[in-house]
């Protein structure tokens, strides 16, 4: 049987992307908002803990949970194990969530990734995968200008620059963090604004990597992508090796 509009718990997400209100059978408009944006956030950060939306939001553990069961049974959410890179503690690995195909389509959010697909499908078939190249590489030009500005007081060291970056790729809206580990370091997104056309177009996310490189100035490893699955984007970015003396050596030989 149909649910009648405004009788599921929560504002339909169709209803809120055409900023229309509709009231709730149960009366308790402050459910209605907290599911409001717990959504908004999903979109905007992608896969999300349950600790992550409760500190976001202000809520207790008992409270998101409610929430997060409530879109789980609706099928607005579904929920994955959290990739772990590198040593991890003892323990299961926490749930991340994230909106569901559909739960995003009623927003709107498939719009215009709809339309960038179609259109990139168009080059790909008139121009060839050269074609998509050229367009990835000219889409993130901009992106790397901006924060090649960002990273002028950075120095030339990896990780410096790694987190500088991250900074940068925050406020561009990607949620980037850096950390150091054990063989070197990791720049992490976890949101891409990108994800559903590059699942498709996967030259965009290697366009992307090209420009971390060059603004980490090293050599870098993407371990993961969104687009692929996964729920962060994860670049390695390699232990330096330790920078040479300049001492000559000589070597013996003793076999005369």
């Amino acid at each position: 049987m149909k649910k009648a509009a405004g009788l599921s718990g929560h504002q339909p997400a169709a209803d809120l992307a055409a900023g229309r209100s509709v009231p709730a059978a149960s009366g308790n408009v402050a459910d209605l908002s907290t599911r409001d944006r717990v959504t908004q956030l999903l979109l905007e950060r992608r896969a999300v803990t349950a600790a992550q939306l409760g500190d976001a939001l202000g809520l207790s553990p008992a409270a998101i949970r409610r929430h997060l069961d409530a879109m789980l049974a609706d099928g607005d959410v579904v929920a994955r194990e959290q990739t772990v890179r590198g040593h991890r503690g003892r323990g299961r690995p926490a749930k991340v969530f994230l909106l569901t195909d559909a739960a995003r389509s009623r927003c709107g959010a498939h719009h215009y990734d709809n339309m960038a697909t179609a259109a990139l499908r168009w080059i790909a078939r008139t121009g060839g995968s050269q074609a998509v190249e050229r367009f990835a590489a000219e889409q993130v030009a901009a992106l790397e200008a901006r924060c090649q500005a960002a990273l002028a007081d950075a120095g030339d060291d990896p990780m410096a620059r790694a987190e500088a970056l991250a900074a940068a790729l925050t406020a561009e809206g990607y949620a980037a963090s850096a950390s150091t580990i054990a063989s070197g370091g990791q720049l992490c997104q976890h949101h891409c604004p990108v994800a559903h056309v590059a699942a498709e177009f996967p030259q965009l996310c290697e366009a992307e990597t090209t420009v971390i490189s060059r603004l980490v100035g090293t050599h870098v490893q993407r371990l993961a992508t969104i687009a692929h699955g996964d729920g962060v984007c994860t670049t390695h970015i390699p232990a330096q090796p330790p920078a040479q003396s300049g001492k000559t050596v000589t070597t013996v030989r003793t076999d005369r």
